[in-house]
């Protein structure tokens, strides 16, 4: 059976580079840590939660080896 979950389309970057906001597949906009929110409450696929060196959490896109769908290769919107 196909995951119905929303996914990460694009995301948008500030100006030092770092991921600030994502949109979904169906079209909502989710700021870094509402997004953040959804994934650990298993809400978007193909995306988990990990806790950073410096203790902070991050989203990342779940490892199966297809560097095309990591979040850095995301369109930016």
């Amino acid at each position: 059976m196909e995951d119905q979950r929303e996914r990460f389309v694009a995301a948008e970057r500030g100006g030092d580079g770092d991921l600030t906001r994502f949109k979904t597949s169906s079209g909502r906009v989710l700021e870094y840590q509402q997004a953040l929110e959804e994934v650990k409450a298993g809400t978007i696929a193909g995306v988990n939660v990990f806790k950073g060196k410096d203790g902070e959490m991050y989203i990342r896109s779940d490892a199966d080896g297809d560097p095309s769908n990591n979040l850095s290769q995301l369109p930016t919107f």
